[in-house]
């Protein structure tokens, strides 16, 4: 039987849908940092789970409720770093598209503590609309 690491395990209760309910998942004084200076109103650190709440927000509001995660693969290094593969959906404005992101999250104490999340939107691929 193959154990999950329990910092995986832990990401894996994370729901980005419905990410208000994840709270208890969170760090109080965590950081989320976007990389992705093609989205400059995006781009940047959000502190506390009130301004990640908010990121997501803003972010189903620009892609008109049509952003999506699909994980792909999940990796511990250690006991505190998870990098996660995940494939993005959302619309731009008329375009659909897909693409690759890499997080890297940081898991301190059984929290989310930090999180960097890096779109590869420069290889990213046309969806049918």
């Amino acid at each position: 039987m193959i154990h999950s690491h329990p910092n995986i395990t832990l990401l894996e209760r994370v729901d980005i849908a419905n990410l208000s309910a994840c709270a208890d998942l969170f760090h109080p004084d965590a950081v989320w940092h976007f990389f992705n200076t093609d989205m400059p109103e995006l781009h940047g650190d959000y502190s506390g789970f009130g301004e990640i709440l908010r990121f997501f927000d803003t972010l189903q509001r620009q892609t008109g409720g049509t952003f999506a995660v699909e994980p792909r693969e999940a990796r511990a290094i250690g006991e505190e770093l998870v990098v996660v593969q995940t494939r993005n959906r959302l619309k731009l404005g008329a375009q659909r598209i897909a693409f690759d992101v890499a997080v890297l999250w940081r898991i301190v104490d059984g929290k989310i503590a930090e999180v960097w999340d890096i779109p590869a939107l420069h290889s990213a691929e046309p969806l049918a609309p």
